[in-house]
């Protein structure tokens, strides 16, 4: 069937960031992590990578992992800044290891996107509860096991209205997006927006999500590797 029938699943490219460079993810191995080296960028500085991405599907929206701060090193900022100005018209999602109100009413009030909350990052559901729909929360899967408190994976009444459902071992590895974990989430979720991220191969991944209503998927190494381009543009602004 023709990607276009299946245009409403969004594409939403994907930059880690490590040390100031964007770093090649694999099965969420952070320790193994190096500066990326892909034929969409002369080089792994952040904004020239952003445009790389962008050159292949012009996004409306740029998922940014800031693991520096998620790892805690101190938050980079000064690269998303530098992304946030050179795509003004595109909308960071920022996953920068947020884990205190106060950080978050920091990042908020920089203005730099819209704030992703890691269930990694957490140490119980308070925060999430306190943002409500001003996060996008990350659901973190490593294998089998939710990374996490158990308040937040049991209790759907506190997730926001968009969710990233994050499978770190399939991260860059080509292994096909975890639709049964995406299929329980959106049975918990009915009303929310449901963003798969890790697996996916190519265009042959877009039907099965659009069929269990998946809004969209963050993608890396299959738009620097060519599996997916711009045939797939996601939905109309």
């Amino acid at each position: 069937m023709p990607l276009a029938a299946y245009a409403d699943v969004e594409i939403i490219p994907v930059i880690d960031l490590r040390h100031g460079q964007a770093v090649r993810a694999r099965a969420g191995d952070r320790d193994s992590y190096q500066p990326i080296v892909t034929p969409l960028s002369p080089t792994s500085d952040p904004v020239d990578v952003a445009q790389g991405l962008f050159s292949v599907v012009p996004a409306r929206h740029l998922y940014v992992a800031d693991l520096d701060a998620i790892e805690g090193r101190g938050a980079d900022a000064g690269s998303v800044d530098r992304l946030a100005r050179a795509f003004p018209e595109t909308t960071l999602w920022v996953d920068a290891g947020i884990a205190t109100l106060d950080e978050a009413r920091a990042f908020l009030l920089r203005g730099r996107g819209s704030l992703v909350l890691g269930s990694e990052s957490q140490a119980d559901a308070a925060l999430l509860e306190a943002l409500a729909d001003r996060a996008v929360l990350s659901l973190d899967f490593r294998g089998e096991a939710f990374v996490g408190p158990a308040a937040i994976r049991d209790n759907p009444s506190l997730w926001p209205a968009t969710i990233i459902v994050m499978t770190l071992a399939r991260v860059g590895t080509g292994h096909g997006p975890d639709l049964a974990r995406l299929a329980w989430v959106r049975a918990k979720a009915p009303r929310s927006r449901i963003y798969a991220a890790g697996g996916l191969r190519g265009p042959e991944d877009i039907p099965p999500l659009a069929d269990l209503g998946v809004s969209g998927i963050l993608v890396a190494s299959a738009l620097h590797d060519g599996r997916l381009d711009g045939r797939h543009r996601g939905p109309a602004t």
